[in-house]
């Protein structure tokens, strides 16, 4: 009984194994034919080739592609190649027009003109020795010192030069009063420009003084003298 079950038993799973393969089989035949479908042999005669070909090439013409031959090609190439250009040389002309209109409608600019200054009464008051020249422009009174604006010129035979250490201010009693200079020339050239400058004076030595005088002399030889008198100080 036993032998008989295990034969029975083998015969069993034979006839599944072979009832698999055949479903594998079945499957895997299914599965390939419908993958296939679609899928034809290519045809090597010529004349199959040459007919399909010249379907092909009426289906897309009838699809929207057009061949264009080599010299319309070369045509629309050059056609838009003078385009470019031409749009190109109209924008510089316009730019150049623009640029044009733009030079005649911009006025001509004037030259600043040079204003005279205006001079106080009483101003410049001027002293003058062998073609050297140092004037008094004007006087103002700020930050409790009296300026007094000087311009000097030499226009003599020599270089000068000065040291105004030695410049001597007076009042109208007589008095020496102190007083700073600043911008005024070590040394005036021969023809050379005018220098401006400025002398203060402090106010507090100014109470009662309607007028003030400037010596001043070269140094070291001291060969000239140059005197500014009675310069009207009063407030």
């Amino acid at each position: 009984m036993k032998i008989n079950s295990t034969v029975l038993l083998t015969l069993i799973l034979l006839i599944l194994m072979m009832g698999a393969g055949s479903v594998s089989a079945f499957l895997g035949f299914e599965l390939g034919s419908s993958a296939l479908k679609g899928v034809t042999a290519p045809d090597g005669r010529p004349t199959t080739k040459f007919a399909s070909n010249k379907t092909n090439t009426n289906n897309s013409q009838q699809g929207g592609l057009v061949l264009l031959k080599e010299e319309e090609i070369l045509k629309i190439v050059k056609a838009r190649i003078e385009g470019k250009t031409k749009a190109a040389k109209s924008e510089k002309l316009e730019d150049d027009d623009e640029e044009t209109n733009s030079s005649k409608q911009k006025p001509e600019e004037k030259p600043p003109q040079v204003v005279e200054e205006k001079l106080q009464p009483g101003f410049p008051v001027t002293a003058q020795s062998q073609g050297v020249t140092m004037s008094v422009q004007s006087v103002r009174y700020s930050g409790g010192d009296l300026l007094l604006k000087v311009k000097m010129q030499n226009k003599g035979k020599d270089s000068v030069r000065f040291l105004y250490s030695f410049l001597d201010v007076t009042d109208d009693k007589g008095r020496t009063l102190s007083a700073s200079t600043e911008g005024l020339p070590t040394e005036l050239p021969v023809n050379g420009p005018a220098f401006s400058g400025t002398v203060s004076i402090p106010t507090a030595l100014l109470d009662d003084v309607k007028k003030i005088s400037l010596a001043l002399t070269d140094y070291p030889a001291q060969q000239l003298k140059l005197e500014a008198s009675n310069i009207p100080v009063e407030r």
